[in-house]
């Protein structure tokens, strides 16, 4: 782990309440759009107060996922990711999921939107699209990881208008153009405390759409690369979501807001839950920058030399690419419909 720069700490995450984005007056809503604005430019993350998500979700979501996570490993494998195929859902276990070629110390479980067999996207054959697998052994798990994702949903929706205000946008600009049926991936991860100093939790990366919402628990772990090139920590703040841009936004705007790397590492000496919730625009979206921006060539300046402003195409290509990596085993029979 000697090839990462220190830590620094001279810059904090801003926290903004975004609870006027949920029906606030007009110079109520164009402050919160201000603040993030600057949160966009200076840092591309920031905590967000005010959000939908409720604590008794919350808690349940908490609950559920430790009674899942204490199973043995044959019980969670009940429900592995390789028998949901191209709706890519399911467990994965410790080191079988990589970031930059590398095993993350995590396991986790992928979810996506639920969506019947009769829906568009599943009788297309999108990848991505289908239904969840849930365990049998911790029914509850199910009902905490909806209500979740419903109150992520609105969350997400009213950030983003929240983003558009900032730009100079109409409030409702990207419901209309990208997430009127957003792509909503959700992940449950687990850092276990027997492996924290074994390798990265989650090693350096950007996220790939448009928006991050994240609910972490009291072990902190979470590290973000600011623009200058040091690294901070993002603690967790009791009643807020961690909130960030991704490469599509970043796309969009012609590097103005940036998508931002970031890491985990577990040091806390105990088992660490993370909540990752990601916003993105229509599986078949295409992605062009926004009226008066450009593609730029940054990658030099990227982590992966690796530019989100050279792809062209839709935003499933972007993901189905990006995801493919992350997860060689299941790549190719997803990219069988995305044409790959």
């Amino acid at each position: 782990m000697g090839d990462y720069p220190p830590m620094t700490a001279s810059q904090r995450l801003p926290v903004i309440d975004v609870s006027p984005l949920f029906g606030g007056d007009a110079a109520a809503r164009r402050k919160v759009a201000d603040a993030i604005a600057a949160a966009c430019r200076d840092l591309g993350f920031f905590y967000a107060s005010g959000h939908a998500i409720s604590p008794a979700t919350l808690q349940a979501l908490d609950a559920g996922s430790r009674r899942f996570f204490a199973l043995p490993e044959q019980e969670k494998m009940q429900i592995e990711m390789a028998r949901a195929g191209r709706a890519w859902r399911g467990f994965f276990p410790v080191r079988g999921e990589l970031t930059s070629g590398r095993p993350d110390i995590k396991e986790g479980i992928y979810f996506g939107e639920e969506l019947g067999p009769g829906d568009p996207r599943v009788t297309a054959g999108l990848p991505l699209h289908g239904a969840n697998l849930f365990p049998a052994a911790v029914p509850e798990l199910k009902p905490a990881v909806l209500a979740f994702m419903a109150e992520a949903e609105r969350s997400a929706h009213a950030i983003m208008e929240g983003i558009a205000l900032s730009l100079g946008l109409d409030a409702q600009h990207f419901r209309r153009a990208l997430t009127a049926k957003p792509t909503q991936l959700f992940r449950v991860f687990h850092y276990p405390a027997s492996e924290a100093a074994d390798g990265w939790g989650v090693g350096e990366h950007t996220d790939y759409g448009l928006l991050t919402l994240l609910a972490q628990d009291d072990n902190g772990g979470l590290q973000v690369k600011t623009l200058t090139g040091g690294w901070i920590d993002a603690p967790p703040i009791p009643g807020t979501l961690v909130c960030n841009i991704g490469d599509m936004l970043d796309r969009l705007t012609g590097g103005v807001y940036r998508s931002t790397p970031h890491r985990v590492l577990n040091v806390s000496g105990r088992s660490r839950l993370s909540f990752p919730y990601f916003f993105d625009p229509g599986f078949e979206a295409r992605i062009e920058p926004l009226p008066g921006n450009s593609a730029l060539d940054d990658s030099g300046e990227r982590w992966d030399r690796a530019t989100p402003h050279a792809f062209a195409g839709t935003y499933g290509d972007y993901l189905i690419g990006k995801i493919g990596k992350v997860f060689p085993d299941l790549a190719d029979a997803a990219r069988v419909k995305a044409g790959g």
